[in-house]
């Protein structure tokens, strides 16, 4: 069978399977949910200022910003299931319009000498440790998802789900990092994020081939 005859065939099973496809990614985003929510209410614990942080603009800038990131990096991660599919990238205009806002505010609003103190944070190792951590049991989830699909490019496809999944953990984290400054998100949790991605890809390469 030729390669796009291939994809053909499996693209008619993904379109008649779309019920048995929405069961498996809701039960992938329950699972993924589950996990972070449990380490972050038993591991490392909820802000102990987290009735006023909600208050503030920067943090619900923050919650907002890594909420719609995951919400845009499940949407590629669906999309990745079928061969056919196209990645709906505009997803990501609403997390890139809200991180350019903060970015702007935080510049606009803060001194310049502590524009760098606010970069680093005081979070910046538990942030590299514990989005990692908690991106784990997510990232399995995913990649057992993209495991009953035929996702295009197997890499690409375990590095979107390794975003997703470092995406999931991070909004959960996000409840308990004390570091609510635009510039430090903007340059920690990316890493974080970007650390699943690389693992997720290699994983990729390995459990998505078909």
């Amino acid at each position: 069978m030729k390669t796009d005859d291939l994809i053909e065939a499996l693209s008619r099973d993904a379109t008649v399977a779309g019920p048995a496809f929405r069961q498996r990614m809701a039960l992938a985003v329950g699972v993924a949910l589950a996990s972070a929510m449990i380490l972050l209410w038993f591991a490392i614990a909820p802000r102990p200022d987290l009735a006023a942080a909600i208050r503030t603009l920067l943090f619900d800038l923050k919650i907002a910003l890594v909420a719609t990131l995951a919400v845009a990096m499940l949407a590629l991660l669906a999309a990745s299931f079928r061969p056919e599919a196209r990645l709906p990238l505009p997803v990501l205009a609403v997390p890139l319009i809200l991180l350019a806002f903060g970015i702007g505010h935080e510049l606009a609003t803060q001194l310049p000498q502590s524009y760098v103190t606010r970069l680093v944070g005081r979070n910046a190792s538990a942030c590299l440790t514990w989005i990692p951590l908690m991106s784990i049991v997510p990232l399995g989830a995913f990649l057992a998802l993209l495991r009953a699909g035929a996702p295009a490019d197997p890499m690409r496809a375990g590095a979107i789900a390794g975003l997703a999944a470092g995406s999931v953990a991070a909004l959960f984290y996000a409840f308990h990092c004390t570091d609510d400054s635009p510039l430090f998100v903007a340059t920690w949790y990316p890493i974080g994020i970007g650390l699943v991605a690389a693992l997720g890809a290699l994983a990729g390469r390995r459990l998505l081939v078909w």
